[in-house]
């Protein structure tokens, strides 16, 4: 696991209140989660706060799970 997918599932288990075990690269935010508007909004706050890249909002509205928040920073990472 990479030092990147291990601090967007630590922000997701301490902003969602969800158990770690439960937090996989294809569960979905607002399925799975059950994350509304707000959620997802103070989880992208974090995510820029925490891993030092800002998300144009064309980019937040793609993620959908897991996978997809670790997949974009890992792209920010290599640029």
């Amino acid at each position: 696991m990479s030092s990147t997918e291990q601090k967007v599932i630590d922000i997701i288990v301490e902003q969602l209140g969800v158990d770690r075990d439960e937090v996989t690269r294809d569960k979905k935010l607002v399925e799975d989660f059950n994350a509304d508007s707000l959620d997802l909004t103070e989880l992208n706050m974090t995510f820029e706060e925490r891993l030092g890249k800002e998300i144009p909002s064309d980019e937040a509205e793609k993620f959908k799970t897991v996978g997809n928040i670790i997949d974009y920073f890992e792209r920010m990472s290599k640029e």
